[in-house]
Protein backbone atom coordinates (compact mmCIF):
# COMPACT_ATOMS: atom_id res chain seq x y z
CA UNK A 1 0.00 0.00 0.00
CA UNK A 2 1.35 3.51 -0.92
CA UNK A 3 2.60 5.68 1.81
CA UNK A 4 -0.32 8.78 2.45
CA UNK A 5 0.79 12.15 0.89
CA UNK A 6 2.62 14.01 3.47
CA UNK A 7 -0.40 17.27 3.58
CA UNK A 8 -3.39 14.85 3.48
CA UNK A 9 -5.11 13.78 6.73
CA UNK A 10 -4.77 10.17 7.72
CA UNK A 11 -7.86 9.02 9.90
CA UNK A 12 -6.59 7.27 13.00
CA UNK A 13 -6.75 3.15 12.45
CA UNK A 14 -9.94 1.72 13.90
CA UNK A 15 -9.25 0.18 17.56
CA UNK A 16 -10.09 -3.70 17.26
CA UNK A 17 -11.68 -3.70 21.14
CA UNK A 18 -13.91 -1.07 22.41
CA UNK A 19 -12.35 0.83 25.39
CA UNK A 20 -14.50 2.45 27.98
CA UNK A 21 -11.73 2.93 30.31
CA UNK A 22 -9.35 4.61 29.37
CA UNK A 23 -7.24 5.11 32.66
CA UNK A 24 -6.14 2.27 34.26
CA UNK A 25 -4.06 3.52 37.22
CA UNK A 26 -7.01 5.62 37.97
CA UNK A 27 -9.57 3.17 37.88
CA UNK A 28 -7.07 0.56 39.44
CA UNK A 29 -7.05 3.39 42.71
CA UNK A 30 -10.20 3.58 42.54
CA UNK A 31 -11.62 0.42 42.28
CA UNK A 32 -9.27 -1.34 45.19
CA UNK A 33 -10.90 0.87 47.76
CA UNK A 34 -13.96 -0.14 46.70
CA UNK A 35 -14.79 -3.07 49.72
CA UNK A 36 -18.50 -3.68 47.72
CA UNK A 37 -16.95 -4.62 44.67
CA UNK A 38 -14.26 -7.02 47.03
CA UNK A 39 -17.38 -8.29 48.36
CA UNK A 40 -18.92 -9.29 45.74
CA UNK A 41 -15.93 -10.62 43.72
CA UNK A 42 -15.06 -12.78 46.96
CA UNK A 43 -18.89 -14.35 47.25
CA UNK A 44 -18.33 -15.57 43.73
CA UNK A 45 -14.89 -16.10 41.68
CA UNK A 46 -12.80 -16.90 44.90
CA UNK A 47 -15.96 -19.55 45.93
CA UNK A 48 -15.54 -20.55 41.49
CA UNK A 49 -11.75 -21.04 41.70
CA UNK A 50 -12.23 -23.62 44.72
CA UNK A 51 -14.91 -25.24 43.01
CA UNK A 52 -12.61 -25.45 40.17
CA UNK A 53 -9.79 -26.99 42.03
CA UNK A 54 -11.86 -29.44 43.57
CA UNK A 55 -13.50 -30.95 40.31
CA UNK A 56 -10.27 -31.13 38.22
CA UNK A 57 -8.78 -33.34 41.05
CA UNK A 58 -11.58 -35.49 40.55
CA UNK A 59 -10.75 -36.52 36.86
CA UNK A 60 -8.20 -38.97 36.06
CA UNK A 61 -5.65 -37.45 34.86
CA UNK A 62 -6.34 -33.58 34.95
CA UNK A 63 -2.75 -32.27 33.70
CA UNK A 64 -2.73 -34.91 30.77
CA UNK A 65 -5.98 -33.77 29.62
CA UNK A 66 -4.56 -30.16 30.16
CA UNK A 67 -1.76 -31.28 28.04
CA UNK A 68 -3.91 -32.72 25.20
CA UNK A 69 -6.42 -29.30 24.98
CA UNK A 70 -3.56 -27.30 24.66
CA UNK A 71 -1.64 -29.37 21.96
CA UNK A 72 -5.06 -29.38 19.93
CA UNK A 73 -5.55 -26.08 20.16
CA UNK A 74 -1.74 -25.59 18.88
CA UNK A 75 -1.94 -28.17 16.10
CA UNK A 76 -5.32 -26.11 14.96
CA UNK A 77 -3.73 -23.25 15.17
CA UNK A 78 -0.68 -24.51 12.77
CA UNK A 79 -2.76 -25.86 10.05
CA UNK A 80 -5.53 -22.76 10.80
CA UNK A 81 -6.39 -21.94 7.04
CA UNK A 82 -6.90 -25.94 6.29
CA UNK A 83 -9.65 -26.32 9.46
CA UNK A 84 -11.14 -23.40 8.06
CA UNK A 85 -11.55 -24.06 4.44
CA UNK A 86 -12.77 -27.72 5.69
CA UNK A 87 -15.39 -25.71 8.30
CA UNK A 88 -16.58 -23.92 5.39
CA UNK A 89 -17.22 -26.37 3.30
CA UNK A 90 -19.33 -28.66 5.73
CA UNK A 91 -21.16 -26.06 6.91
CA UNK A 92 -21.97 -25.07 3.10
CA UNK A 93 -22.65 -29.48 2.42
CA UNK A 94 -25.41 -28.91 5.24
CA UNK A 95 -26.91 -26.11 4.02
CA UNK A 96 -25.51 -23.19 5.72
CA UNK A 97 -24.15 -20.42 4.16
CA UNK A 98 -20.11 -18.99 5.34
CA UNK A 99 -18.91 -15.36 5.97
CA UNK A 100 -15.60 -14.45 6.09
CA UNK A 101 -15.14 -10.77 7.58
CA UNK A 102 -12.07 -9.04 8.41
CA UNK A 103 -12.55 -6.90 11.32
CA UNK A 104 -15.91 -5.91 13.28
CA UNK A 105 -17.12 -2.94 11.06
CA UNK A 106 -17.56 -5.72 8.18
CA UNK A 107 -18.73 -8.64 10.63
CA UNK A 108 -21.46 -6.27 11.48
CA UNK A 109 -22.70 -4.91 8.17
CA UNK A 110 -22.82 -8.87 7.60
CA UNK A 111 -25.79 -9.01 10.44
CA UNK A 112 -27.30 -6.31 9.32
CA UNK A 113 -27.33 -7.37 5.66
CA UNK A 114 -28.53 -10.50 6.68
CA UNK A 115 -31.17 -8.88 9.00
CA UNK A 116 -32.40 -6.29 6.21
CA UNK A 117 -32.24 -9.70 3.69
CA UNK A 118 -34.72 -11.36 5.37
CA UNK A 119 -36.95 -8.91 6.94
CA UNK A 120 -36.26 -9.25 10.54
CA UNK A 121 -36.69 -6.67 13.32
CA UNK A 122 -36.57 -8.42 16.41
CA UNK A 123 -33.12 -9.97 17.43
CA UNK A 124 -33.27 -12.24 20.26
CA UNK A 125 -29.25 -12.94 21.46
CA UNK A 126 -27.79 -15.37 23.20
CA UNK A 127 -24.19 -14.38 25.41
CA UNK A 128 -21.17 -14.19 23.12
CA UNK A 129 -17.93 -11.81 24.21
CA UNK A 130 -16.91 -11.93 20.37
CA UNK A 131 -20.57 -9.69 19.66
CA UNK A 132 -19.11 -7.62 22.48
CA UNK A 133 -16.04 -6.98 20.74
CA UNK A 134 -17.57 -5.83 18.01
CA UNK A 135 -20.30 -3.89 19.48
CA UNK A 136 -22.71 -5.86 17.41
CA UNK A 137 -25.74 -4.26 19.95
CA UNK A 138 -25.11 -0.71 18.95
CA UNK A 139 -24.58 -1.23 15.47
CA UNK A 140 -27.88 -2.84 15.59
CA UNK A 141 -29.44 -0.41 16.93
CA UNK A 142 -27.97 2.49 14.80
CA UNK A 143 -29.72 0.79 11.72
CA UNK A 144 -32.77 0.82 13.21
CA UNK A 145 -32.93 -2.93 14.47
CA UNK A 146 -34.44 -4.04 18.12
CA UNK A 147 -32.11 -6.58 19.26
CA UNK A 148 -32.69 -8.59 23.19
CA UNK A 149 -29.96 -9.84 25.65
CA UNK A 150 -31.39 -13.02 26.75
CA UNK A 151 -28.43 -14.34 28.92
CA UNK A 152 -29.80 -13.02 32.53
CA UNK A 153 -26.12 -11.47 33.03
CA UNK A 154 -25.85 -9.71 29.50
CA UNK A 155 -29.53 -8.94 30.16
CA UNK A 156 -29.36 -6.70 33.16
CA UNK A 157 -25.84 -4.90 31.27
CA UNK A 158 -28.24 -3.97 28.57
CA UNK A 159 -30.80 -2.50 30.95
CA UNK A 160 -28.10 -0.74 32.83
CA UNK A 161 -26.22 0.59 29.45
CA UNK A 162 -23.02 -0.72 31.12
CA UNK A 163 -20.29 -3.39 30.24
CA UNK A 164 -19.33 -7.14 31.38
CA UNK A 165 -16.50 -7.13 33.98
CA UNK A 166 -16.47 -10.88 33.29
CA UNK A 167 -15.83 -13.52 30.52
CA UNK A 168 -18.33 -15.83 32.09
CA UNK A 169 -20.56 -14.23 34.78
CA UNK A 170 -20.64 -10.85 33.08
CA UNK A 171 -22.76 -9.14 36.38
CA UNK A 172 -20.30 -10.15 38.76
CA UNK A 173 -19.22 -6.56 39.95
CA UNK A 174 -23.23 -6.20 40.63
CA UNK A 175 -24.85 -7.11 43.54
CA UNK A 176 -28.77 -7.96 44.48
CA UNK A 177 -29.50 -4.82 45.41
CA UNK A 178 -27.89 -2.85 42.75
CA UNK A 179 -29.90 -5.21 39.95
CA UNK A 180 -32.87 -4.38 41.96
CA UNK A 181 -32.62 -0.55 41.28
CA UNK A 182 -31.96 -1.62 37.34
CA UNK A 183 -35.44 -3.58 37.35
CA UNK A 184 -37.41 -1.26 39.00
CA UNK A 185 -36.37 1.44 36.66
CA UNK A 186 -36.65 -0.30 33.46
CA UNK A 187 -40.02 -2.65 34.73
CA UNK A 188 -41.49 0.32 36.43
CA UNK A 189 -42.04 -2.02 39.69
CA UNK A 190 -41.44 -1.37 43.46
CA UNK A 191 -38.07 -2.22 44.34
CA UNK A 192 -36.88 -5.60 45.37
CA UNK A 193 -33.38 -7.63 45.99
CA UNK A 194 -34.87 -10.88 45.78
CA UNK A 195 -33.21 -12.93 43.24
CA UNK A 196 -35.89 -15.30 42.47
CA UNK A 197 -38.42 -12.33 42.07
CA UNK A 198 -35.87 -10.49 39.78
CA UNK A 199 -35.16 -13.60 37.56
CA UNK A 200 -38.66 -13.95 37.29
CA UNK A 201 -39.32 -10.71 36.04
CA UNK A 202 -36.41 -11.24 33.26
CA UNK A 203 -38.01 -14.67 32.10
CA UNK A 204 -41.80 -13.25 32.26
CA UNK A 205 -40.42 -10.67 29.84
CA UNK A 206 -37.96 -12.34 28.15
CA UNK A 207 -40.10 -15.72 26.82
CA UNK A 208 -42.66 -12.92 24.96
CA UNK A 209 -39.80 -11.72 22.84
CA UNK A 210 -38.76 -15.35 21.97
CA UNK A 211 -42.20 -16.04 20.67
CA UNK A 212 -41.95 -12.43 18.81
CA UNK A 213 -38.59 -12.82 16.93
CA UNK A 214 -37.34 -12.72 13.95
CA UNK A 215 -33.85 -13.30 14.39
CA UNK A 216 -31.34 -14.97 17.03
CA UNK A 217 -27.72 -14.37 17.25
CA UNK A 218 -25.58 -16.97 18.93
CA UNK A 219 -21.56 -17.01 19.57
CA UNK A 220 -19.84 -20.31 18.81
CA UNK A 221 -17.68 -21.95 22.18
CA UNK A 222 -16.21 -24.65 19.39
CA UNK A 223 -16.66 -25.24 15.51
CA UNK A 224 -15.98 -28.64 14.39
CA UNK A 225 -14.27 -28.60 10.96
CA UNK A 226 -14.84 -32.15 10.62
CA UNK A 227 -18.83 -32.01 10.31
CA UNK A 228 -19.77 -28.50 9.93
CA UNK A 229 -21.44 -28.23 13.47
CA UNK A 230 -21.00 -25.71 16.10
CA UNK A 231 -21.16 -26.21 19.75
CA UNK A 232 -22.87 -23.58 22.43
CA UNK A 233 -22.58 -24.18 26.23
CA UNK A 234 -25.16 -22.77 28.42
CA UNK A 235 -26.64 -22.50 31.77
CA UNK A 236 -29.92 -20.97 31.36
CA UNK A 237 -31.05 -22.87 27.87
CA UNK A 238 -31.70 -19.19 26.58
CA UNK A 239 -29.09 -20.08 24.02
CA UNK A 240 -31.81 -23.03 22.64
CA UNK A 241 -34.45 -20.89 22.35
CA UNK A 242 -32.32 -18.45 20.31
CA UNK A 243 -30.94 -21.05 17.89
CA UNK A 244 -34.30 -22.80 17.45
CA UNK A 245 -37.39 -20.47 17.69
CA UNK A 246 -36.31 -17.81 15.13
CA UNK A 247 -36.26 -18.22 11.71
CA UNK A 248 -32.82 -16.94 11.32
CA UNK A 249 -29.93 -18.31 13.45
CA UNK A 250 -26.52 -16.18 12.96
CA UNK A 251 -24.19 -17.47 14.58
CA UNK A 252 -20.55 -15.47 15.19
CA UNK A 253 -16.72 -16.69 16.18
CA UNK A 254 -13.67 -15.57 16.44
CA UNK A 255 -11.29 -17.96 13.52
CA UNK A 256 -9.33 -19.01 16.62
CA UNK A 257 -12.45 -21.20 17.74
CA UNK A 258 -12.27 -24.10 15.25
CA UNK A 259 -11.12 -27.43 16.22
CA UNK A 260 -10.30 -30.20 13.72
CA UNK A 261 -12.80 -33.48 14.71
CA UNK A 262 -15.74 -34.21 17.08
CA UNK A 263 -13.75 -36.84 18.80
CA UNK A 264 -11.84 -33.27 20.07
CA UNK A 265 -14.95 -31.76 21.59
CA UNK A 266 -15.25 -34.25 24.43
CA UNK A 267 -11.61 -32.86 25.89
CA UNK A 268 -12.75 -29.39 25.57
CA UNK A 269 -16.16 -30.27 27.16
CA UNK A 270 -14.54 -32.00 30.48
CA UNK A 271 -12.43 -28.87 30.88
CA UNK A 272 -14.53 -26.11 30.19
CA UNK A 273 -17.18 -25.81 32.92
CA UNK A 274 -14.89 -27.29 35.27
CA UNK A 275 -12.67 -24.30 34.70
CA UNK A 276 -15.07 -21.67 34.35
CA UNK A 277 -17.81 -22.60 36.84
CA UNK A 278 -17.06 -25.53 38.81
CA UNK A 279 -19.45 -27.61 37.01
CA UNK A 280 -19.15 -31.44 35.62
CA UNK A 281 -21.05 -29.90 32.38
CA UNK A 282 -22.88 -26.96 31.40
CA UNK A 283 -26.75 -27.39 31.90
CA UNK A 284 -26.96 -26.97 27.87
CA UNK A 285 -24.41 -28.24 25.51
CA UNK A 286 -25.99 -27.90 22.30
CA UNK A 287 -24.23 -29.17 18.73
CA UNK A 288 -26.03 -27.58 15.79
CA UNK A 289 -25.22 -28.35 11.76
CA UNK A 290 -27.05 -25.88 10.02
CA UNK A 291 -30.55 -25.29 9.19
CA UNK A 292 -33.51 -27.82 9.82
CA UNK A 293 -34.11 -30.84 7.55
CA UNK A 294 -37.29 -30.69 5.50
CA UNK A 295 -38.65 -33.60 8.31
CA UNK A 296 -37.84 -31.88 11.78
CA UNK A 297 -40.23 -29.06 13.74
CA UNK A 298 -37.72 -27.02 15.46
CA UNK A 299 -34.81 -25.13 13.97
CA UNK A 300 -34.24 -22.16 12.07
CA UNK A 301 -34.86 -21.80 8.24
CA UNK A 302 -31.13 -20.27 7.24
CA UNK A 303 -28.30 -20.74 9.22
CA UNK A 304 -25.77 -18.32 8.78
CA UNK A 305 -21.55 -18.58 10.36
CA UNK A 306 -19.85 -15.39 10.44
CA UNK A 307 -16.23 -16.22 10.75
CA UNK A 308 -14.22 -12.63 12.30
CA UNK A 309 -10.17 -12.19 12.14
CA UNK A 310 -10.49 -8.97 13.78
CA UNK A 311 -6.92 -8.68 14.33
CA UNK A 312 -6.31 -12.71 15.18
CA UNK A 313 -4.19 -13.32 11.89
CA UNK A 314 -1.98 -10.65 13.06
CA UNK A 315 -1.91 -12.20 16.58
CA UNK A 316 -1.16 -15.87 14.47
CA UNK A 317 2.17 -14.32 13.18
CA UNK A 318 3.39 -13.29 16.19
CA UNK A 319 5.37 -14.26 19.24
CA UNK A 320 1.88 -14.42 20.90
CA UNK A 321 -0.05 -16.64 18.83
CA UNK A 322 -0.96 -18.95 22.12
CA UNK A 323 -2.74 -16.29 23.76
CA UNK A 324 -5.35 -17.77 20.39
CA UNK A 325 -5.63 -20.75 22.46
CA UNK A 326 -8.05 -19.51 24.71
CA UNK A 327 -11.18 -21.12 24.88
CA UNK A 328 -12.85 -18.08 27.13
CA UNK A 329 -13.46 -19.82 30.51
CA UNK A 330 -12.76 -17.17 32.41
CA UNK A 331 -10.07 -19.41 35.15
CA UNK A 332 -7.30 -17.42 34.85
CA UNK A 333 -9.76 -14.21 36.31
CA UNK A 334 -10.74 -16.38 39.10
CA UNK A 335 -7.38 -17.22 40.36
CA UNK A 336 -5.56 -13.73 39.90
CA UNK A 337 -5.15 -11.85 42.85
CA UNK A 338 -5.24 -8.35 40.49
CA UNK A 339 -8.29 -8.92 39.32
CA UNK A 340 -9.71 -10.18 42.85
CA UNK A 341 -8.01 -6.26 44.35
CA UNK A 342 -9.68 -4.12 40.81
CA UNK A 343 -12.76 -5.89 39.17
CA UNK A 344 -12.82 -6.68 35.41
CA UNK A 345 -13.87 -2.92 34.47
CA UNK A 346 -10.52 -1.52 35.26
CA UNK A 347 -8.55 -3.28 32.68
CA UNK A 348 -10.72 -1.20 29.81
CA UNK A 349 -12.20 -3.25 27.90
CA UNK A 350 -14.26 -6.52 27.58
CA UNK A 351 -11.34 -9.00 27.94
CA UNK A 352 -10.22 -8.39 31.38
CA UNK A 353 -8.06 -10.05 33.41
CA UNK A 354 -4.92 -11.93 32.96
CA UNK A 355 -5.51 -12.93 29.63
CA UNK A 356 -7.20 -9.57 28.80
CA UNK A 357 -3.61 -8.22 29.97
CA UNK A 358 -2.23 -9.48 26.99
CA UNK A 359 -4.88 -9.73 23.97
CA UNK A 360 -6.26 -6.10 24.78
CA UNK A 361 -2.68 -4.42 23.95
CA UNK A 362 -2.58 -6.89 21.06
CA UNK A 363 -5.81 -5.81 19.69
CA UNK A 364 -5.55 -2.65 20.05
CA UNK A 365 -1.62 -1.91 20.16
CA UNK A 366 0.38 -2.20 23.34
CA UNK A 367 0.96 2.06 23.36
CA UNK A 368 -2.54 2.60 24.28
CA UNK A 369 -2.59 -0.18 27.15
CA UNK A 370 0.71 0.07 28.69
CA UNK A 371 -0.01 -0.61 31.94
CA UNK A 372 -1.74 -3.56 31.59
CA UNK A 373 1.54 -6.00 31.62
CA UNK A 374 2.38 -4.48 34.34
CA UNK A 375 -1.33 -5.79 36.29
CA UNK A 376 -0.16 -8.81 37.31
CA UNK A 377 2.50 -10.28 40.29
CA UNK A 378 3.84 -12.61 37.96
CA UNK A 379 2.84 -15.06 40.65
CA UNK A 380 1.51 -17.87 38.19
CA UNK A 381 -2.33 -18.53 39.20
CA UNK A 382 -3.50 -18.19 35.85
CA UNK A 383 -0.75 -20.24 33.71
CA UNK A 384 -2.07 -22.96 37.10
CA UNK A 385 -5.56 -22.22 36.41
CA UNK A 386 -5.51 -22.04 32.65
CA UNK A 387 -7.25 -25.56 31.00
CA UNK A 388 -5.22 -25.69 27.98
CA UNK A 389 -1.55 -24.13 29.47
CA UNK A 390 -1.11 -20.47 27.91
CA UNK A 391 1.94 -19.90 30.13
CA UNK A 392 0.53 -15.78 30.64
CA UNK A 393 3.24 -14.91 33.08
CA UNK A 394 6.16 -15.63 30.59
CA UNK A 395 4.24 -13.42 27.81
CA UNK A 396 3.78 -10.76 30.28
CA UNK A 397 7.29 -10.17 30.92
CA UNK A 398 7.84 -10.64 26.79
CA UNK A 399 5.30 -7.87 26.54
CA UNK A 400 7.36 -6.05 29.32
CA UNK A 401 10.17 -6.67 26.66
CA UNK A 402 8.70 -5.16 23.98
CA UNK A 403 7.58 -1.81 25.90
CA UNK A 404 11.13 -1.15 26.56
CA UNK A 405 12.38 -1.88 22.75
CA UNK A 406 9.07 0.59 21.47
CA UNK A 407 10.54 3.14 23.80
CA UNK A 408 6.62 3.41 25.38
CA UNK A 409 7.73 3.51 29.07
CA UNK A 410 8.63 7.49 29.80
CA UNK A 411 11.59 9.11 30.52
CA UNK A 412 12.09 9.26 34.19
CA UNK A 413 10.84 5.45 34.27
CA UNK A 414 13.66 4.57 31.75
CA UNK A 415 15.89 6.60 34.08
CA UNK A 416 14.44 4.64 37.31
CA UNK A 417 15.34 1.49 35.81
CA UNK A 418 18.59 2.08 34.52
CA UNK A 419 19.63 3.02 37.82
CA UNK A 420 18.43 0.19 39.52
CA UNK A 421 19.74 -2.11 36.70
CA UNK A 422 23.67 0.06 36.69
CA UNK A 423 23.20 -0.69 40.96
CA UNK A 424 22.78 -4.26 40.68
CA UNK A 425 24.93 -4.95 38.18
CA UNK A 426 28.22 -4.40 39.95
CA UNK A 427 28.84 -5.79 44.10
CA UNK A 428 30.20 -1.95 45.20
CA UNK A 429 27.32 -0.59 43.76
CA UNK A 430 24.68 -2.98 45.40
CA UNK A 431 26.65 -2.78 48.50
CA UNK A 432 26.24 1.51 48.73
CA UNK A 433 22.81 1.36 47.69
CA UNK A 434 22.01 -1.54 50.35
CA UNK A 435 24.28 1.11 52.80
CA UNK A 436 21.78 4.46 51.41
CA UNK A 437 18.58 2.42 51.93
CA UNK A 438 19.15 1.81 55.63
CA UNK A 439 20.15 5.14 56.24
CA UNK A 440 17.09 7.45 54.41
CA UNK A 441 14.10 4.86 55.23
CA UNK A 442 15.43 3.65 58.91
CA UNK A 443 15.19 7.61 59.35
CA UNK A 444 11.52 7.61 58.83
CA UNK A 445 8.58 6.50 61.16
CA UNK A 446 7.70 3.15 61.64
CA UNK A 447 5.47 1.05 63.90
CA UNK A 448 6.27 -2.53 64.72
CA UNK A 449 9.04 -2.20 62.03
CA UNK A 450 6.49 -1.25 59.38
CA UNK A 451 6.80 2.12 57.60
CA UNK A 452 3.55 3.27 56.62
CA UNK A 453 3.52 6.13 54.34
CA UNK A 454 7.36 6.74 51.93
CA UNK A 455 8.30 9.83 50.54
CA UNK A 456 8.19 11.08 46.76
CA UNK A 457 7.57 8.67 43.81
CA UNK A 458 7.65 5.99 45.89
CA UNK A 459 4.65 6.70 47.80
CA UNK A 460 2.26 4.76 46.02
CA UNK A 461 3.34 1.87 47.42
CA UNK A 462 2.41 2.42 50.81
CA UNK A 463 -0.93 4.22 49.68
CA UNK A 464 -2.62 0.67 49.37
CA UNK A 465 0.38 -1.04 52.02
CA UNK A 466 3.08 -0.88 54.62
CA UNK A 467 6.58 -0.98 53.72
CA UNK A 468 9.18 -3.22 55.56
CA UNK A 469 11.69 -1.29 57.73
CA UNK A 470 15.34 -2.09 56.71
CA UNK A 471 17.07 -3.67 59.55
CA UNK A 472 20.14 -2.16 61.70
CA UNK A 473 23.06 -4.32 59.81
CA UNK A 474 22.75 -6.18 56.91
CA UNK A 475 23.62 -10.09 56.42
CA UNK A 476 27.10 -9.95 55.65
CA UNK A 477 28.13 -7.81 58.78
CA UNK A 478 25.84 -10.28 60.70
CA UNK A 479 27.90 -13.22 58.73
CA UNK A 480 31.16 -11.57 59.48
CA UNK A 481 30.07 -11.40 63.32
CA UNK A 482 28.75 -14.66 63.74
CA UNK A 483 32.13 -16.20 62.06
CA UNK A 484 34.33 -14.02 64.29
CA UNK A 485 32.29 -15.48 67.61
CA UNK A 486 32.81 -18.50 66.29
CA UNK A 487 36.18 -18.31 65.56
CA UNK A 488 36.41 -16.66 69.67
CA UNK A 489 34.98 -19.80 71.41
CA UNK A 490 36.86 -22.37 68.50
CA UNK A 491 40.13 -20.45 69.83
CA UNK A 492 39.15 -20.45 73.89
CA UNK A 493 38.53 -23.93 73.78
CA UNK A 494 41.58 -25.18 71.87
CA UNK A 495 44.33 -26.99 73.57
CA UNK A 496 47.76 -25.61 73.89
Amino acid sequence: MPAAEPHKKVAPPRLALPVFVPDFMASASAQSANDSLHTALDNSVTKKDYSRRTMLAALPDADALRALAGNIKRHTLDHLDYYLELLEKNVVAHGGQVHFAADSQQANDLVIAIARRSSSHLIVKSKSMVSEEMELNHALEAAGLEVVETDLGEFILQVDQSHPSHLVMPVIHMRAMEIGKVFAAHFKVPYTDDPPTLAEMARVYLRNRFNEADMGISGVNYAIAETGSVCICTNEGNGRMCTTRPRIHVAIMGMEKVIPAMEDLPVFLKLLARSASGQTLTQYTNIITGPKRPDEHDGPEEFHLIIMDNGRSRILAGDYRDTLRCIRCGACLNACPIYRKVGGHTYGSIYPGPIGALITPLFNGLAKHKHLPHASSLCGACYEACPVKINIPEMLILMRRDQVRMGIASRAERWFFDLWTWGLRHRWSYRWGQVVQRLVLRRLPAKDQWIAKLPGPVAGWTRVRDFPRPPRHDFRYLWKEHQAAKQATSGRGATP
